[in-house]
């Protein structure tokens, strides 16, 4: 765990584009990698493996948003008062800070497709190999979507 946690928190809290959440889906990570220990192939990098679990628990929480949210907007508009806003006041942000945020709300809102490989070799510094690997695609693919993800993160942060 000590080895592996900062890059699985790392992949999370890219994924998601909150640290919080991401700290609850490393420790959903380490949990379910650790019950599904006897399926684990010594013959394949255990990294690889652990970065599989981790993205699988991103997209379930995904989905698990998307319910929470439809609920959310299903309340009595009296009781959406009582909703804080958790976001950050933009003046009291540093003009850095907003544009770190800026950027990383931009690839948290990327597909999965796109996203994925880009956090995975950009990010978290893998080989193409290695995320071709993670993600079971080719490496010509990872990197298409890596060039699809760039254009497409240059569109959503110019426009």
């Amino acid at each position: 765990m000590d080895r592996h946690r900062d890059a699985v928190f790392r992949v999370a809290r890219h994924h998601l584009g909150d640290e919080t959440e991401a700290l609850d889906i490393t420790q959903e990570a380490f949990v379910s990698a650790f019950a599904a220990m006897a399926r684990y192939d010594p013959a394949k990098p255990f990294r690889t493996w652990l970065i599989r679990i981790t993205l699988n628990k991103c997209h379930d929480w995904a989905r698990r948003r998307a319910v929470r949210r439809l609920f959310r907007m299903a309340r009595p508009l009296d009781e959406a008062f009582d909703i804080a806003d958790g976001g950050q006041d933009p003046e009291a942000a540093a003009i850095s800070a907003r544009e770190v945020e800026r950027i990383g709300a931009a690839v948290a809102a990327l597909p999965a497709n796109l996203k994925e490989p880009l956090i995975l070799c950009r990010i978290e510094g893998m080989s193409m190999a290695e995320a071709a690997a993670v993600l079971s695609l080719s490496e010509k693919a990872v990197e298409t979507r890596i060039y699809r993800a760039r254009q497409k993160l240059s569109e959503i942060l110019e426009g």
